[in-house]
């Protein structure tokens, strides 16, 4: 048995050996079928001594982008070509909306698309396609930016949803585009002296912080063509009418020159909203004004009430629009308008009370008139003649007509109404004695002419008549506001 081991041992080794060999042959020959299915039937043709093509650095996983721009190997806190010309950046402007208009802070809110170009030799790179890299806000950080900002603005953000709204694109060659979304606040210059019919022209500018025209020169890309709009824009106010671009330099007195270029763009307001809540209530107000013209003059409640209720709304329209209006020193469209229309009604509040004096004046006279003569009938016992060129005296028994008083001395009587007592240049005065007495009767002429009276009276008809005040005021108050409307409307909408 002992002899029989090593026999078996031997045979065992011999026939592991022979397998393994076998396995590597198979492998050898799976590895070439891979190779050659890889490497295409151009391999097969040319064999081995084809040129393998170099690899393209910017597909190189292993590699890092610091590594790649070779980030770590320059100081990036300078700018490009250091101490040499002023580098050019090219800028271009995509609005994305135009969200607010406020005449109260006189400023606007614009979201944008703000793009830099310019050249960083020192970010080439090597790449046999000729293909960018681009990368996010993180690497921005640990280069070189320009450093432009919005003149004028009270706030701005850089979106960060969900991360930060920043692109960095890097051509071999060292072009470098920056992009960035931005929303900015700015202050916009108005003239509200035309509001509501007026045109306002705003402009966003952006101007580099640190660096003046020596160092770095902002221009538009492509001129007028670098602005581009959504046309999906629109505001609930204005009409944008366009857009365009501008540049120049300005100048500060410790710092010099810096290039600023300038976004502009032109508003047009709409003037519907305005009818509906500022001109057609303030006009039916006026009109409802002129309805106290046909009350009756004796109605006091009525006419007060309502000249007061026309009043007060008109304050109320005024002290609307003011609110949402910005505080200027100058008087702006609308103000005239509004103004002139409280006039009017505050005028029909007046004229009532006019026709209230004058009625209350002339009815006092009146019966001071009849009470003056009551008391000099009674107090006179004989027939006065003072201060009357002609005075005649007849005594008449208790029965008389009034054909006996027309007759006397050639004279006529009438009947003694408070407006006939003025105008009549003969004067009559009785006083009925119980029956069975007499009745004394005074007649008296003045030497002034009736054509001289009439005439005084006739100047003083429309005073002393309080209809005829409300009938020229039926008239006259229309009138006026209409040929005010006519004025108002030809001058500013010929101006607009």
């Amino acid at each position: 048995m002992p002899y029989l081991t090593k026999p078996l041992l031997l045979l065992f080794c011999l026939v592991l050996t022979g397998e393994c060999r076998k396995h590597g042959h198979r492998i050898r020959r799976w590895t070439g079928t891979v190779e050659t299915a890889r490497n295409g039937p151009e391999s097969e043709k040319h064999g081995p001594s084809l040129a393998k093509k170099p690899p393209d650095v910017t597909k190189n996983r292993k590699l890092k982008s610091d590594q790649l721009l070779k980030v770590d190997d320059h100081d990036f806190t300078m700018r490009p070509a250091f101490g040499g010309p002023a580098i050019p950046v090219g800028v271009d402007v995509q609005v994305e909306s135009l969200d607010s208009i406020s005449e109260v802070d006189m400023d606007f809110t614009m979201t944008l698309y703000l793009r830099h170009y310019w050249k960083d030799e020192r970010l080439a790179f090597t790449s046999s396609t000729n293909k960018s890299m681009t990368f996010d806000g993180r690497l921005v950080k640990k280069i070189w930016v320009p450093d432009v900002f919005f003149v004028h603005s009270k706030r701005s953000f850089i979106h960060d949803t969900t991360t930060d709204n920043i692109m960095l694109r890097v051509f071999p060659d060292g072009h470098v585009l920056y992009s960035l979304r931005v929303t900015v606040t700015a202050a916009c210059n108005m003239d509200f002296s035309r509001f509501p019919l007026d045109t306002q022209t705003c402009s966003l500018e952006l101007e580099s912080y640190a660096y003046t025209d020596e160092d770095l020169m902002l221009y538009w890309k492509s001129g007028d063509e670098s602005l581009s709009t959504d046309d999906r824009i629109s505001l609930s106010q204005f009409l944008i009418q366009k857009f365009h671009t501008t540049s120049r330099l300005a100048f500060y007195s410790s710092t010099g020159w810096y290039n600023r270029l300038y976004i502009n763009f032109t508003l047009r307001r709409h003037i519907f909203f305005f009818l509906l809540q500022t001109y057609f209530p303030a006009t039916l107000m006026v009109m409802l004004s002129w309805v106290s013209f046909w009350i009756d003059r004796r109605a006091v409640p009525a006419r007060v009430s309502l000249g007061i209720t026309t009043v007060l709304t008109m304050s109320t329209i005024i002290t609307g629009v003011n609110a949402s209006m910005p505080r200027v020193s100058y008087i702006k469209a609308v103000d005239i308008y509004l103004w002139v229309s409280f006039v009017f009604v505050f005028l029909s509040v007046l004229e009532y009370a006019a026709v209230n004096y004058l009625s209350t004046v002339q009815d006092r006279r009146e019966r001071k008139m009849r009470d003056e003569m009551r008391e000099r009938a009674r107090s006179q016992s004989l027939p006065c003649n003072c201060g009357m060129s002609q005075t005649r005296t007849m005594i008449l028994d208790g029965t008389y007509s009034e054909a006996d008083t027309n007759s006397l001395a050639g004279y006529t009587s009438g009947h003694m109404g408070p407006e006939e007592d003025v105008e009549m240049p003969r004067e009559v005065m009785t006083e009925k004695q119980p029956p069975g007495e007499h009745m004394v009767v005074h007649l008296s002429v003045s030497s002034e002419s009736t054509a001289t009276k009439k005439k005084g009276i006739r100047a003083l008809s429309i005073i002393q008549n309080t209809h005829t005040i409300d009938k020229y005021s039926r008239m006259l108050f229309p009138g006026s506001y209409i040929l005010f409307n006519i004025i108002y409307w030809c001058s500013y909408c010929i101006g607009a």
